[in-house]
């Protein structure tokens, strides 16, 4: 079954998003719009995204000391992109919009992570960039910086981590002080100078479009000139490459930001990954008055977002966005190293099977699918991948009701969305990348050739376990904050609403078992849960942070993979096409049968807060 089958059961038949044409915002919309602009996007990424895969992965980005050189292949996908609109998919007409569902939105744009996510890559972090604009920014904000991201006129990067700090953002020294006596009057907003050092930006530096639009996390000193400690002092700035006027157009003036160097990865290699220097005197900007130009290392100049001291919580709406967004790129990894193997174990003819008296060496070989084994291999991925794809399309489902429902189901989706959040980043990263390793297992030697693409699939795959907050920072999250606010009411709802699943199970005789099994795995997550913060003791309830993580994952794929098992179970009986049905179905098998079982192993560290990590001494090791 190809991927737009799948993607196409998951929008229509199981999430209905059809249903969504009733609202105001989508009323414009049916299935036949929905379905053009899938057409659109997977035509785009089959042409302009796939054929280049590989020579973006063998010609890295290289700077020459004054611009940073892509070949001309992402030039015309990233242009090929932004021509389709997709940069404003979800926005309103008024600012040149679809008003589309985030739901299908986030269909449509999965199309070119699974043909390339090195190629043109940046688009997530532009409308990223855009939304958190759209949400904090002021007007002029808005129409200067926002909307010409949408129209792919700039693009947009976050720049959090510093190389010093890493993901401990509560230690950034970016400092931001006001330009002029208050750093009022622009008509931008406030005007600040910024100077210190930031790591890890995707798509730092480039010429793909007129302009790069940084969104810079920095700290405004106290009275006493110090940096407040800790993240209350952190606030958001708008850092633009090149200087723009109130009327969005140019200036022609470089803003004091700076290539310090490329970092060479592992994955992702078409896309540029820098470190950039804000405000070391390379591009002197013109003072505030507009007299003369300040000293060398007089800072970049930067707008403020939102209010001071509020950056952290601003940046959070892009970066649980993103962490969304890496959790799907990391599906399609997975599933397009699915279906390499899949296509090559169909067509590889290796072995015999065997038979009542042994294996017959005069009889032919046989295409090494029939294997019992391979099928398992290529199971697992079927089960990682799309499970995966399923639960970042319901997250986006979600993104919808919290947007267009009515008072109660937002706010019930909007619990529900921060609760599934660290499962959506982490969990396909983790999966995903175990499907792209048995991917390469069953092309055997193949596999780790470049002869074939799955060794590639693999390397850009595995940045997606670091990408927006490792496992030990999503683990920390879910057990350290999500589970245990508003008195677990969060995990409470994620209860009902598999609770509700496990019912309509119970009726189908091929089904119940899966829903006992996903209820006994529920009473064990929150026995877990209990026991790891029985002392009131962060540091006991937290040190197998990680393994909870696991355990709850693997119990939220587990109920998405029951929910979706009932809607195949519903549509065999007129199916036009039962085998992609039937694929589901085994899958949700597989699933139950061999991934299920993990939880309790995972949990019992948890439960009984083990301190087998926590104090083992540093000489030990």
């Amino acid at each position: 079954m190809t991927y737009r089958q799948t993607s196409d059961f998951l929008l229509y038949d199981w999430l209905d998003v059809e249903s969504l044409q009733s609202r105001t915002r989508f009323a414009d919309h049916s299935r036949e719009t929905f379905s053009s602009v899938m057409d659109t996007c997977e035509k785009i990424a089959r042409e302009k995204y796939a054929p280049f895969a590989r020579l973006t992965d063998t010609e890295e980005p290289w700077f020459d000391g004054d611009k940073v050189h892509l070949p001309e292949a992402t030039h015309i996908a990233c242009k090929a992109y932004a021509d389709s609109g997709m940069l404003a998919a979800a926005q309103d007409y008024e600012i040149g919009g679809m008003q589309l569902p985030c739901v299908v939105e986030m269909a449509a744009n999965s199309f070119f992570g699974k043909a390339g996510i090195g190629v043109g890559g940046g688009s997530m972090l532009t409308s990223g960039n855009a939304n958190l604009l759209m949400a904090h920014g002021t007007p002029a904000q808005i129409e200067v910086f926002a909307k010409q991201e949408f129209s792919g006129r700039f693009s947009g990067t976050m720049c959090l981590s510093e190389p010093q700090a890493g993901s401990s953002l509560s230690d950034i020294v970016t400092r931001a002080v006001p330009d002029g006596d208050d750093g009022a009057g622009d008509p931008l907003g406030p005007r600040y100078r910024l100077r210190g050092n930031k790591m890890w930006i995707s798509n730092g530096e480039h010429e793909l479009s007129e302009n790069i639009i940084h969104l810079v996390l920095a700290k405004i000193p106290g009275p006493d000139g110090k940096l407040i400690p800790g993240t209350k002092g952190i606030s958001l700035f708008i850092v633009p490459k090149k200087l723009v006027g109130a009327d969005g157009e140019l200036t022609g003036e470089r803003n004091d930001v700076a290539l310090a160097g490329l970092n060479h990865k592992l994955g992702y290699r078409g896309i540029p990954n820098t470190l950039l220097n804000f405000g070391e005197g390379k591009f002197p900007v013109r003072a505030a008055n507009g007299g003369g130009l300040d000293g060398q290392g007089s800072g970049a100049i930067g707008y403020l977002v939102g209010k001071p001291h509020e950056g952290l919580g601003c940046m959070f709406h892009m970066m649980n966005e993103a962490r969304i967004s890496v959790g799907l790129g990391a599906a399609t990894i997975g599933y397009a190293g699915y279906e390499a193997s899949l296509d090559y174990a169909i067509n590889r003819p290796q072995g015999r099977p065997t038979g009542p008296g042994g294996k017959d060496a005069t009889r032919p070989q046989v295409p090494i699918i029939q294997h019992a084994d391979v099928k398992r291999m290529l199971l697992a991925q079927k089960s990682y991948c799309e499970g995966a794809l399923a639960l970042e399309l319901y997250c986006a489902r979600l993104v919808d009701e919290l947007h267009t429902g009515d008072k109660a189901a937002a706010a019930e989706a909007g619990l529900l969305l921060e609760m599934l959040t660290p499962i959506a980043k982490s969990w396909p990263s983790e999966w995903c990348l175990e499907a792209n390793s048995l991917a390469i297992q069953v092309l055997g030697g193949y596999g780790y050739t470049r002869d074939f693409p799955v060794e590639q699939y693999w390397r850009d795959n595995r940045l997606n376990m670091i990408h927006e907050g490792t496992h030990g920072i999503q683990g920390l999250d879910l057990l350290g904050r999500k589970v245990v606010m508003q008195e677990g009411a969060g995990l409470s709802l994620v209860e009902a609403t598999m609770v509700k699943t496990i019912a309509r199970a119970e009726s189908v005789a091929a089904l119940a078992p899966h829903g006992k099994a996903l209820a006994d795995a529920i009473r064990a997550v929150r026995a877990a849960t209990a026991g790891a913060w029985s002392t009131g003791n962060p540091e006991e309830a937290l040190a197998n942070a990680t393994p909870y993580l696991q355990a709850f994952g693997h119990m939220v794929l587990a109920w998405v993979w029951l929910d979706v098992a009932l809607c195949a179970e519903r549509g065999l009986k007129d199916a036009a096409e039962p085998d992609l049905l039937h694929g589901k179905l085994a899958a949700c098998r597989y699933f139950f049968h061999y991934e299920l079982p993990r939880i309790p192993a995972w949990l019992a560290v948890v439960e009984t807060r083990d301190d087998t990590c926590r104090t083992m001494a540093q000489a030990w090791f």
